[in-house]
């Protein structure tokens, strides 16, 4: 099922209730840099990110060095943002949880 592009003022309302995730500079994802403890936790960010990812059936962009994962997350087929991205970064967020850094 196609996904919709959400509209500029859905994307202002996401990013209102997302922590720390922001709009990239060519305007068409949501991006966030998570930093945790060690590799172990980036990791473990990963897997469950990963698991979400699945159960989504919506991927995202990621870079992993040591402990620290940057996410882009785009709706490819709709050319923008759509609510899967919403939905993954939220789970992400989650799945970060006590292993980020203060």
């Amino acid at each position: 099922m196609k996904q919709e592009r959400l509209s500029e003022e859905a994307i202002a309302e996401a990013l209102a209730t997302l922590d720390g995730w922001s709009r990239s500079d060519d305007g068409i994802a949501i991006e966030k840099r998570f930093k945790f403890k060690t590799f172990r936790e980036a990791f473990g960010f990963m897997t469950e990110g990963a698991l979400a990812a699945e159960k989504f059936n919506h991927h995202p962009e990621w870079f992993n060095v040591y402990n620290r994962v940057d996410v882009r997350l785009t709706n490819h087929d709709a050319g923008g943002l759509t609510e899967l991205d919403v939905k993954l970064a939220t789970a992400m967020d989650k799945a970060a949880g006590e292993r980020t850094k203060s």
